[in-house]
C-alpha cells in the first residue's frame, strides 16, 4: 500500500511539473517577449517537443536564452515523467486503477446489496451463504492479498479500511440493505456498526462478537443482530450431547440445495395482491408446491410457530416454510 502511494504521488508530481514547465514556457513569451497567445503556445510546444521548426518572430539574445532555459529544463521534467508513469505502468497500478474504476461502476449500480467487512472464517461462511441465495453483495478488505485472491473469484470488492466513511461509500452503504461485519476486533466492528449506521440509518446491521463485554455495546451502538460464534459452537456441541436427534434435524434445514430439505422465507409483500389479508388456508402452498409453512412474523416482528391456517397474511409480514429442494425450487418459481 505505501509503495502504491508512492507511486501515485511521484506520478501525480510529473504531471504538475509538465503542466508547470508549459505555463511558463507560455507566460515567459506572452509577458516577455510580447507574443500572443496562440504564437506563444506554439513556441512552448515546439521547444519542449524539440520539433525545430522556424521561430514566429527572429530571436533577440533574451528570447534564446529562455529559450535555451526551456528546453534544458524541458529535459528533466519529462525525463522525470516518462520515468514516473513507466515505473506505475510496470508496477501494474495503471491496469490496477482500471479494475477499480469498472469495479467502482458495478457497485454503484447496486441497490439493495449487502456489504461484508472482513474476509476470515465467518466472512467466508457469510459469503458462501449469500452467494448460494445468489444475493448480490459486496466485500471490504485491507489485506492486499485477499484482494487479489477475491478478483480472481470475480467477487466486487473495496479495498481500504471499513472503520472509515469514505470505504462504506464506495462499497455503496447509502444504497445498501443490509451490512454483516465479520472483523476478529471487536472494536473495529463496534467503529463499523457506528459508521454504517451514522450513513444508512435504514441498514441493517449484523455484527460478529468475540467478547461477552462486547454484546451490548454493539447493540447500543446500532447493531440489529450481534453474533458470538464461539458461544455459539460450544451451544451446540452441548446440544448434541442432550437432544441430539434433534440437533441432527434442525442441521438438515438449510436454506442451500445440497441438503435433504430447506428453509425459505417468504415475504407477504411478494405474494399476489389477492393473497394480501387471506389466510395461510387460502394461499394453499402446501397443494400448490408441496412445502408446509412452519412459521408466521407478523407487521410487529412477533414470531408464531405452526400457525394456524386460519392466520391472516398481513402486509408486512413473513412466511417460514419447509420443503424438500424440488419444492422449494417450485415455490420460488410461483413466488
Amino acid at each position: 500500500m505505501i509503495i502504491n502511494t508512492v507511486l501515485q504521488s511521484r506520478l501525480y508530481r510529473a504531471i504538475t511539473y509538465s503542466i508547470l514547465i508549459v505555463s511558463i514556457g507560455v507566460l515567459g513569451y506572452l509577458l516577455l517577449f510580447g507574443y500572443s497567445l496562440i504564437d506563444a503556445l506554439y513556441m512552448t510546444v515546439i521547444t519542449i517537443s524539440t520539433i525545430g521548426f522556424g521561430e514566429v518572430h527572429p530571436f533577440g539574445t533574451g528570447e534564446k536564452l529562455f529559450t535555451i532555459g526551456l528546453i534544458l529544463s524541458s529535459l528533466f521534467v519529462f525525463g522525470y515523467a516518462v520515468s514516473s508513469f513507466s515505473e506505475y505502468l510496470i508496477s501494474g497500478q495503471f491496469f490496477r486503477q482500471l479494475k477499480v474504476k469498472k469495479v467502482q461502476k458495478k457497485i454503484e449500480q447496486l441497490q439493495g446489496h449487502t456489504i461484508v467487512c472482513g474476509y476470515g472464517r465467518n466472512g467466508k461462511q457469510a459469503l458462501a451463504k449469500l452467494k448460494s441465495y445468489k444475493k448480490e453483495f459486496v466485500v471490504v478488505e485491507n489485506d492486499t492479498k485477499i484482494i487479489k485472491l477475491l478478483d480472481e473469484l470475480e467477487m466486487l470488492n473495496i479495498e481500504g479500511d471499513a472503520t472509515i466513511d469514505e470505504t462504506l461509500l464506495k462499497a455503496g452503504i447509502l444504497k445498501a440493505e443490509n451490512l454483516i461485519t465479520a472483523l476478529p476486533s471487536d472494536a473495529d466492528n463496534l467503529f463499523v456498526v457506528l459508521t454504517a449506521k451514522q450513513l444508512n440509518n435504514n441498514c441493517k446491521i449484523i455484527s460478529r462478537a468475540s467478547k461477552e463485554t462486547s454484546y451490548s455495546k454493539l447493540k447500543i451502538a446500532g447493531a440489529d443482530n450481534v453474533i458470538m460464534p464461539d458461544k455459539l459452537g460450544g451451544a451446540h456441541m452441548a446440544s448434541l450431547v442432550v437432544t441430539p436427534d434433534v440437533i441432527e434435524f434442525v442441521d438438515r434445514l438449510t436454506i442451500e440445495g445440497d441438503t435433504t430439505a430447506n428453509l425459505e422465507e417468504v415475504a407477504i409483500n411478494d405474494l399476489p395482491g389477492k393473497y394480501i389479508d387471506k389466510t395461510i388456508l387460502d394461499l394453499d402452498l402446501r397443494k400448490k408446491t408441496g412445502c408446509t409453512v412452519i412459521g408466521y412474523r407478523t407487521p410487529d416482528k412477533e414470531y408464531i410457530i405452526n400457525p394456524e391456517a386460519s392466520v391472516k397474511l398481513e402486509a408486512g409480514g413473513n412466511l417460514i416454510v419447509l420443503g424438500r429442494p424440488e419444492q422449494i425450487n417450485t415455490l420460488r418459481k410461483l413466488f
